[in-house]
């Protein structure tokens, strides 16, 4: 359990958000953003209930919902649209999940713990997904069509007439320049800090192929100029 004094680093944090004032106005507590809300539907949360806690600042039970509540939203913004007071509870929630990152909270660790292999495979490759990866047996729920992909697939990636597309092992190929462009601007808007503090693990063997990415880009940049 965190301490009051950490708990209010935490809140202060999400109030010294640049957005902070935009997303939160007022609250009538009319109870229509909750209404609304598909995920209030099927789970203990309530967009209200994350307006009402900001706008009190009752730091304590803003951690508390922290640990779980913030992740059950959609993100639908459909709160945002119905508010007469023009909040945006979605809004508000995104930055407590900015938040809770920065903060290496347990709950964001466990949340985006799954999407490890999703971020490796897009820093290493610049795609989620490959051509080569849709299987039938990895998709059964796709039905009989499914079968189509089966044929000579290679072939029939060459047969796009757009070059980059024109592979199987991923969706694209993205260039050696983008790909050091993509690592300079991950860095620089804090991802890969982020990264860092939700799993260290695999943050480390990114931060080894994106060192062995720009000394190839180096040594490539000295060919063209001996060139």
């Amino acid at each position: 359990m965190a301490t009051y004094a950490e708990m209010r680093e935490i809140y202060d944090d999400i109030r010294s958000d640049f957005r902070y004032d935009h997303e939160l106005n007022g609250c009538l507590n009319c109870g229509i953003c909750t209404a609304t809300c598909p995920s209030a539907q099927f789970y203990d949360y309530s967009p209200r209930e994350i307006v009402q806690l900001l706008w009190t600042e009752n730091v304590e039970q803003i951690y508390d919902a922290m640990q779980e509540k913030i992740w059950a939203c959609a993100q639908c913004m459909t709160c945002a649209a119905r508010c007469p007071f023009k909040n945006s509870p979605g809004g508000l929630v995104m930055i407590m999940r900015e938040v809770s990152i920065k903060h290496g909270m347990q709950s964001a660790k466990d949340v985006l713990r799954p999407f490890g292999r999703v971020m490796l495979k897009l820093i290493t490759t610049g795609n989620q997904l490959s051509p080569d990866m849709i299987q039938p047996d990895h998709f059964p729920d796709w039905g009989p069509n499914i079968q189509k992909v089966e044929g000579d697939l290679k072939t029939l990636r060459k047969a796009i007439p757009v070059r980059t597309l024109q592979t199987t092992d991923t969706a694209w190929e993205v260039s050696l320049k983008t790909s050091v462009e993509m690592y300079t601007i991950w860095e620089m808007t804090g991802v890969l800090s982020s990264l860092e503090a939700m799993d260290e693990n695999l943050f480390d063997v990114i931060e080894d192929f994106i060192d062995e990415k720009r000394e190839e880009y180096e040594e490539w940049l000295e060919e063209q100029e001996e060139d």
